[in-house]
């Protein structure tokens, strides 16, 4: 089945259609350069800077000078390394008739989104762009996708040793090289360690004092390092929803590693038979399905639902204004729970899905579905509005 959600390209296209500005942004690796050469290499005029080549970052010392004379498209990759671009970038597509439209590339660093928002506010279109899912690549390799995540060296390695030894070396690229690039000035062992720390408590709820207990540091330092881990798209806090329902309610986000092959590298899970017999495997699954139904839904709307006397819901969206559930089971039948029905009815759901590793799509009653992990695209499909 051919999924018609919008491609990158066609996301960037739109960007551009209302905005003479589009940000591409993503965790490192993920194919950001490799889309936006693409893109410039279609386009009639085109000129490409990376600021992380030294000739390039000289030509934009004078930024102005070297970019007010630009038609066509001009795209600046990692353009956090000159926070001070966004400004000249500013006044350039306010001038009338401006002539050329800018795509930035970053890395998902707070800087960027910091320049951004404050200002180039209602001049750009944001674009993420994550690593593969199950939209781009065959259903059938879904647990290859599962094992080594979505960072296109990682799941396109010969072999499964090489993915490992490739997402191995980036772990530590990450922590050595690419943070402190990005004014992060935690050391590196130290954010390990808590990246660690975050991958055994992936799928659960995040407990700040737990952390800073473990670290010996405050609970604002843990925090911290949350921040920099979910603004690097490293890691995901999926906030929880909140009803007014005289229950008490979980007030803290969970946290998840957003690629799960990152993950399995810092849980020391190389192959399928580690992952198989590990006490994280269940919530590798969920966290990995998480990510799949947001990316089949394009949606950042998404939440978790849990209340102090035990009922809760992996995954609440709402979408083309129906109230839609997930929960996620590594299981081969799954079928309804109490927890369920009472998450139904508590937040009025529409439906309730229960998403599992099996082949064979299948009715619990008429509220209650199960839905192979392979068809979440094809699902989103199926509800996605005419039009």
């Amino acid at each position: 089945m051919i999924i018609s959600r919008p491609t990158p390209n066609e996301r960037i296209r739109d960007a551009f259609s209302v905005h003479p500005v589009a940000a591409l942004t993503g965790p490192r690796q993920c194919g950001k350069t490799t889309l936006a050469r693409a893109i410039a290499q279609g386009s009639p005029r085109s000129t490409y800077f990376d600021l992380e080549r030294a000739t390039d970052r000289r030509r934009l010392a004078t930024p102005e000078v070297t970019l007010g004379g630009l038609e066509g498209l001009v795209v600046i990759d990692e353009v956090q390394h000159s926070p001070s671009l966004f400004e000249t970038v500013r006044v350039l597509v306010d001038r009338p008739g401006n002539p050329a439209r800018f795509l930035l590339l970053g890395s998902a660093s707070p800087t960027l989104v910091r320049g951004v928002s404050e200002t180039l506010a209602g001049r750009v279109g944001l674009v993420d762009l994550a690593g593969f899912d199950l939209g781009e690549v065959d259903r059938g390799a879904w647990r290859k996708l599962w094992l080594r995540g979505g960072f296109p060296r990682s799941y396109l390695a010969p072999n499964t040793r090489g993915s490992a030894l490739w997402r191995r070396n980036f772990l530590r690229t990450f922590l050595e090289r690419d943070l402190p690039r990005f004014g992060i000035t935690v050391p590196a062992e130290r954010l390990r360690r808590f990246w660690t720390m975050v991958a055994h408590y992936h799928g659960q709820v995040w407990n700040a004092a737990e952390f800073a207990r473990a670290l010996g540091a405050s609970e604002g330092t843990a925090r911290n390092y949350l921040d920099i881990l979910v603004g690097a798209f490293m890691v995901r806090a999926l906030p929880p929803w909140f009803e007014n329902l005289g229950k008490r309610q979980v007030k803290s986000p969970k946290v998840y590693l957003r690629d799960s092959g990152l993950l399995h590298a810092l849980l020391g899970l190389p192959d399928d038979r580690a992952l198989s017999g590990h006490p994280k495997l269940g919530a590798s699954f969920e966290g990995f399905a998480i990510e799949q139904i947001l990316a089949a839904f394009d949606t950042r709307d998404a939440y978790f639902w849990g209340t102090h006397g035990g009922a809760e819901l992996d995954l609440f969206i709402r979408h083309h204004g129906k109230r839609y559930g997930f929960e996620f089971k590594y299981a081969d039948a799954p079928g309804s729970t109490r927890s369920m029905r009472v998450a139904l009815e508590d937040l009025r759901l529409d439906h309730l899905w229960v998403v599992y590793p099996g082949e064979e799509g299948y009715d619990v009653d008429a509220r209650i579905s199960v839905v192979p992990v392979a068809g979440c695209f094809a699902l989103a499909e199926a509800l996605r509005e005419p039009g």
